[in-house]
Formats: structure tokens, sequence, C-alpha cells
């Protein structure tokens, strides 16, 4: 089995180590691997890019959800399948599938695992494995600061969140469903995941193996509102209304002047976005177990 290896070696902080261990152990499963190390942003998507037209017959991704949502968008087919080491601070997705956070054993499943296709959101042109959120954690996303990250780790956009919580007023966003209606709130979170930043849900009936996207709108205005999410969400109790209002769509429009976007962890930049989407994007290798983690099982 011939694998592209593409690592980010900052990932967690000093990522070199683990990928010179998970290199041994790919090729000890019997795999000729290609090590690509990342140096930049963009790296991994053109060496996954590139990987679709060489003969590869996986793609191992090592690093964190940033990461793997490079590799994504590089390979963008369902005709190369994509493994993932996680490496990084978070690793929404490995959560949500139950792809083990143990080298050895995700090393394993990466050359001996199973291919599954799943769905993927798409934001304009790009695609998202995760989540799309815009407002008030998506500005803390975009504040957070890349030394306090390797300092403190996840901590670090808890920091930057309570930052834009006492600094900045909330902004008003609208999301338009495709039956024309528009809806009015302060933060909104589109997801393709149960999981959030973690083992949070915001989202509980989002699924990677189901053709939709589940939407959670924030409807009420203040910083109250948004310290409510915040605790709801971090005591792990369900959002209820009037607080929020879901949406269970295939596609929608948000607009908002000046209003942050993060994508799968990472800034993305403003509104207005479009959204939809995309059944059997592409291939993952993913444990006999994902359709029921995914499901929140």
């Amino acid at each position: 089995m011939r694998i592209k290896f593409i690592a980010n070696p900052i990932s967690g902080g000093d990522a070199r180590p683990r990928i010179q261990t998970a290199l041994e152990l790919l090729q000890g499963h019997g795999a000729d691997v290609d090590l690509c190390l990342t140096g930049a942003r963009g790296d991994a998507r053109q060496a996954a890019a590139q990987a679709l037209s060489e003969g590869y017959d996986r793609v191992v991704a090592a690093g964190g959800d940033g990461t793997l949502n490079e590799v994504v968008n590089g390979v963008a087919s369902p005709e190369l399948p994509i493994a993932f080491l996680p490496l990084g601070t978070v690793n929404v997705f490995a959560l949500e599938t139950g792809i083990p956070m143990q080298l050895e054993q995700a090393c394993a499943l990466a050359v001996h695992g199973s291919p599954r296709s799943i769905a993927l959101g798409k934001i304009g042109e790009e695609y998202f494995l995760l989540m799309v959120s815009a407002g008030w954690d998506a500005e803390a996303v975009a504040r957070v600061r890349s030394g306090l990250k390797r300092w403190i780790g996840r901590l670090a956009y808890a920091v930057s969140a309570l930052e834009v919580l006492l600094l900045q007023p909330p902004a008003p966003l609208e999301l338009l469903l495709p039956d024309g209606s528009c809806h009015i709130g302060f933060g909104v979170v589109v997801s393709n995941c149960h999981y959030y930043g973690g083992r949070y849900v915001v989202t509980p009936d989002a699924s990677l193996f189901r053709n939709d996207l589940e939407i959670c709108l924030l409807r009420q205005d203040g910083r109250l509102a948004r310290l409510k999410f915040a605790t709801r969400l971090l005591l792990k109790r369900p959002l209820l209304a009037p607080l929020v209002e879901f949406f269970t769509l295939t596609g929608a429009e948000l607009r908002g002047e000046n209003v942050a976007v993060q994508v799968d962890g990472d800034a993305w930049g403003r509104l207005p976005v479009r959204l939809k989407v995309v059944p059997r994007a592409v291939t993952m290798i993913l444990p006999d177990t994902a359709a029921a983690k995914s499901h929140g099982v």
C-alpha cells in the first residue's frame, strides 16, 4: 500500500517526535510511506491535491482538525481514501468518529481500516468537515493568540471567548432559508457533526452520515444570552428555546455586517456566506463504530 503521509509538525505544540513514531508505525504495518511535512497554511491542501493524481492508495493526515480540513479540500473526491492521526489541540473529528487518540491504534486503523463515504458541508467553494459558525464564538477563534495557544492549549480559546464576551457587543445576523424566510439571530452554528469544540454539544442531531446540516441559531440578544449559551454548553446541558432555535436543512445563507466566521476551528473571514451539504463528498478510513459515534451514541 502506497501512502501519502501529510503531517503538521506544530500541531499541539511540537509534533515532530510523534510524526516520526507514526512514520515508523505505518511502515511497520507494511505501508510504503511518502512523508510530507507542512510549513505554512495551504501546504497540506497542495500536497493532498498532488496525491490524487500520483497513484497513492491512501492519504494519511496527521495534525489537528485544521490540517484534516486542508487535506479534505485538497483531495475533494471520494476516489482517494483519507485517514486521520489526531495530533491537534482538540481533534473534534476523531472524537466524533471514534478514531483512536492512541497513535499506535490510529496508525493501525489508517492502514487496515475500511473506507466509508461521508457527507461534507460546503461554504462558498470550500468544504468543511465539522461546522461553520458566525458571531461571537467565531470572533473568539479569530482573536486567539498563537503563542497563548502553544502555552495553554485549548484554554486559549476560553480566554479569547471571555475577552469577546466582555468587550464586544453582540452583532445581529440573518439566516436565510431555502423557503425564502429570514430569521434574525446573534450567533449561529451550522454543523455536520454532533460535537463542538471538544465533547460539547450544540447540534445534537447532526451527523456526518446524513445528507443535511443542523443549524443552531442564538435568538436572544445581549451579553447575558451569550453567557447563558456558553454556560449551558460547558455544563453539557441542552440548549433550549427561547434562547436558541434549531433547523435541519440542506443549505442556507448567512448575512451580517462585519460578522466573523470560523470553519472547522480556524478563522475563515466575514459574512455573507452560502452553505450547503454535499452527499458522499469524500471517503474516510473510520472505525466500524463511527456511524453510532456521529449520532452521539
